[in-house]
């Protein structure tokens, strides 16, 4: 066989397997960011204008989440923010409204303690789906109401649905990890 035979049979072989391994590389991370992002996935793709938009910023998000110093609280924090749920639990049979808005504050102070920057609401969410993203739909429909009850326009049992969402978030931040199987990042179980 010749060079030029050996050429002819070896660039298409070679280029078939670069072409399957950067197809298996794709399928991969898309696979990695469904699993990582949830729900979260799925909206982002649908309000982004293509899905290779959408996983951009999903990517992007991921290395600001990196850069954030995210944190676990230790065991006597964890436990007054326990007390301090309940003592808003409690509020709300006598002041549902009030309850909610004190909801809101507490789950972003502990998430301010954790590490997450909390001065804007669009941002929270982005920082929150990294390691969150299947109780975001919780904090957005909390968030939601509370929004409604400071016009005075949330009912009770809108008000007591937002206490049910926050208290999914507050849940999630106070353990600490992601929501996938309650790990730090060195994989190893946090004590509760």
């Amino acid at each position: 066989m010749s060079t030029g035979e050996l050429v002819a049979i070896i660039v298409p072989i070679a280029v078939v397997v670069v072409l399957a391994v950067a197809v298996l590389w794709f399928v991969n991370r898309r696979r990695r960011l469904r699993e990582r992002f949830g729900p979260e996935y799925e909206r982002t793709v649908n309000r982004s204008d293509s899905r290779i938009a959408a996983e951009r910023e999903l990517r992007e998000r991921e290395l600001r989440h990196q850069e954030l110093d995210i944190r676990p609280l230790p065991a006597e924090a964890r436990q007054r923010y326990s007390q301090d749920w309940i003592q808003v639990q409690q509020e709300f049979v006598d002041r549902p409204g009030a309850a909610v808005q004190d909801a809101d504050r507490l789950v972003t102070t502990l998430m301010r303690d954790r590490g997450y920057p909390t001065e804007n609401y669009e941002q929270r969410l982005r920082d929150l789906s990294v390691e969150h993203g299947r109780t975001l739909e919780h904090y957005r429909a909390a968030h939601a109401v509370n929004t409604e009850a400071g016009r005075g326009e949330a009912t009770t049992e809108e008000l007591r649905g937002a206490m049910v969402h926050y208290r999914a978030l507050f849940d999630a931040l106070l353990d600490g990890g992601p929501e996938r199987g309650g790990t730090e990042r060195g994989g190893t179980e946090r004590p509760r």
